[in-house]
This record gives structure tokens, C-alpha cells and sequence, in this order.
């Protein structure tokens, strides 16, 4: 009898220990990817001080990060790791952000996304932002077994990642109701989006010129360059924003958050950027330093109080 109980204990400690550390990965495209052509290209990955870096992305996907379902709250969050439109920092601002999210009872969704810095295209810019799309498809297509309200669901990006999230916040659609795919017919409009010093405009003073040679190549034409300028891109109907940047960020102008924000004001839409004296760029989560560090939690507090 007593082994029975112990047995009987061992399971239960087992299966609530799973359900804390539940990871679902799938794939965005089931058959063919669009914008892929075949080449001897492999994933590359390789680590520099501690962070996980991925390159040259083959097979995108999305690996989905669920609290215990006593946390849950019904919001969740697709995070687009940064990386200059070359990389994925995927540990540093992907993994990481989705299990701080966790800890506040959000589902964090990390999203591994195309670069058009690989050889893989047919046109260059295409693949990020139709990943992008396909992920925030796929996340409300799955809400329900998830524990996800499909009207809770936002889109979060770090430096490049931030351009990523912009831009699907400013170019989505509603779904196509003709696709045979039912995962097409879900809108890729996100409800929310969080732009952690973000890249957000390709045109002058506060170009990322970087970001936009790696996008775009080097001789891109002014109207390309404006179509993917975000704070250009604004309507009426752009999601509500949250922004985080840092004065002394001498990677991305903090003014590329600023003209963000004064977009979305200028459009009644509400937006809260919070804008720190220190931090450089490509912080993450700014552990130990200082009130930096607080920036999750008026994060997860924005999350809350928009889905109110």
C-alpha cells in the first residue's frame, strides 16, 4: 500500500511539473513554404557570451511557452528576437522573454522567423514578415486548446525583431476567407504589440541603416524604403503599443520609439512608451541593473490593463 502511494505521489509530482514547464514547437508551414527556394543553406547556430544565436533559418517555427493552468490568464505573446535582420538572439530575447511572462500567467510564444540575409528567398524582404503573419494565424487558430482568448493576442520584438513587430502591426490582414487553409483564413491583425528599442524607420535622420541593407539590400528604392518606415505606416486601425527604449541607445536612435509613438497619438491610438536615461541596447531583460530591470513589469501591467 505504501508504494502504491508513493507511485501514486511520484505521478501527480510528475505531471503538475510538466504542466509547469509545457513547450509546444510547431511548424508554421505544413508542405510548401512561400518565398522558399531550395538551396545547400544549413541552419547555423553558435553562442557568444552566454547568448544563443541562430542563423540562416531553414524551417521557421513557433515554440509556445504555457504557465501552469492555474496562471493562465487568457493573453498571449508572439516574441520576435532580434538580431540586426542577420541573427536570432533566440535564449536572449526569445525563450527568456516567454518564461518572464509565464511568471505573470501569460503564454510567451517565441517565434522563429526567416532572415532575408539568408540565401533561401525568391523576393528578399518577403520571408520575416510572412512568417510574422503565419505565426499570429496559427497562435488564433490554436487559441482555444491553448487557453488563449483569440482577441488577447499580441505581437513583441526586440531591436529588429521590433521592426518585425511593427511591421506586422502596420501590414496584416483580416484572413482569406476563400483559402483552403484554415489556418489562412485567421486575421494576422494583432491586438496589442510591445516594441522593446525597436528598429522602426528606414529613412533619415533615425534610419537603422543596417537593418535596412540587410532587408531591403543596399540600393533600395525611396519607396521601398518608406513602405517599411512603420512610423509611416500608421492608421486608425494600428494595434495599441507599448514601447521601451533607452536614451543612451547608440545601436537604434531612441527617436526610431519616439516618432512610433507620436504616430499613434497622432491617430488616437493608445500607446505608453517608457524611456530610460541608461541601457545602451540589447538589454533583454536588464537583469541587475537597477530600475531597468522593472521594464517587464510595466510591461505585464499594460498587458493587463488593455485587456481589461
Amino acid at each position: 500500500m505504501k508504494n502504491i502511494s508513493l507511485l501514486i505521489l511520484s505521478l501527480y509530482i510528475l505531471n503538475t511539473s510538466m504542466i509547469r514547464s509545457q513547450n509546444i514547437t510547431l511548424p508554421l508551414w505544413e508542405g510548401n513554404i512561400p518565398n522558399l527556394k531550395k538551396t545547400n543553406e544549413k541552419e547555423e547556430s553558435f553562442t557568444d557570451n552566454g547568448i544563443l544565436f541562430l542563423k540562416n533559418i531553414q524551417n521557421p517555427n513557433i515554440t509556445v511557452y504555457i504557465p501552469s493552468s492555474k496562471k493562465v490568464t487568457g493573453e498571449a505573446v508572439i516574441i520576435c528576437p532580434g538580431g540586426g535582420y542577420w541573427n536570432l538572439a533566440y535564449n536572449w530575447e526569445g525563450s527568456e522573454i516567454a518564461k518572464a511572462l509565464n511568471s505573470k500567467g501569460i503564454i510567451g510564444i517565441v517565434l522563429k522567423y526567416r532572415l532575408p540575409t539568408s540565401d533561401n528567398y525568391i523576393i528578399k524582404e518577403k520571408s520575416p514578415l510572412l512568417d510574422a503573419q503565419r505565426a499570429m494565424r496559427l497562435v488564433r487558430f490554436h487559441a482555444g486548446e491553448w487557453g488563449i482568448n483569440p482577441n488577447k493576442i499580441g505581437i513583441m520584438g526586440f531591436s529588429a525583431g521590433g521592426h518585425l513587430a511593427s511591421t506586422l502591426s502596420t501590414h496584416y490582414d483580416l484572413g482569406n476567407q476563400r483559402a483552403k487553409d484554415k489556418v489562412e483564413k485567421m486575421s494576422c491583425r494583432p491586438d496589442f504589440s510591445i516594441l522593446i528599442y525597436p528598429v522602426i524607420s528606414f529613412i533619415k535622420p533615425y534610419s537603422h541603416k543596417g537593418s535596412a541593407n540587410a532587408l531591403l539590400g543596399e540600393n533600395a528604392t525611396e519607396e521601398k524604403l518608406k513602405y517599411y518606415s512603420n512610423e509611416l505606416q500608421v492608421t486608425n486601425n494600428t494595434p495599441p503599443a507599448f514601447l521601451i527604449h533607452a536614451t543612451d541607445d547608440e545601436v537604434v536612435p531612441v527617436e526610431n520609439s519616439i516618432t512610433y509613438f507620436q504616430a499613434l497619438k497622432d491617430h488616437d491610438i493608445l500607446a505608453e512608451m517608457h524611456i530610460y536615461p541608461y541601457g545602451g541596447h540589447g538589454f533583454s531583460l536588464a537583469t541587475g541593473r537597477g530600475h531597468l530591470s522593472s521594464w517587464i513589469n510595466r510591461c505585464t501591467d499594460w498587458i493587463k490593463y488593455i485587456n481589461k
